[in-house]
């Protein structure tokens, strides 16, 4: 079975994975630079920088969602290989 697999194919939760990684840096960032002004003396920012900064546990679930995907993935393709 692992011959007719291409080294390059993607899984079931691969995309979800990459996305939910995507989204979970822009909340890091978005986080940073919220948090900064605290640091700085600055003007905050305003709430919707916030609310931005959320994207990382919303990222956190996408990709989890993905990682669980796989996990699906796998273990059917293994039920169907024991037949």
């Amino acid at each position: 079975m692992r011959d007719k697999t291409q080294a390059n194919s993607a899984a079931a939760g691969d995309r979800l994975i990459r996305a939910g990684a995507v989204v979970f840096f822009v909340g890091a960032l978005a986080t940073l630079v919220t948090v900064a002004p605290l640091f700085l003396g600055a003007k905050p920012f305003p709430t919707y920088m916030f609310g931005l900064s959320m994207l990382m546990g919303v990222g956190f679930l996408i990709a989890g969602a993905g990682v669980l995907r796989s996990i699906a993935a796998g273990r059917r393709q293994a039920r169907e290989g024991t037949r």
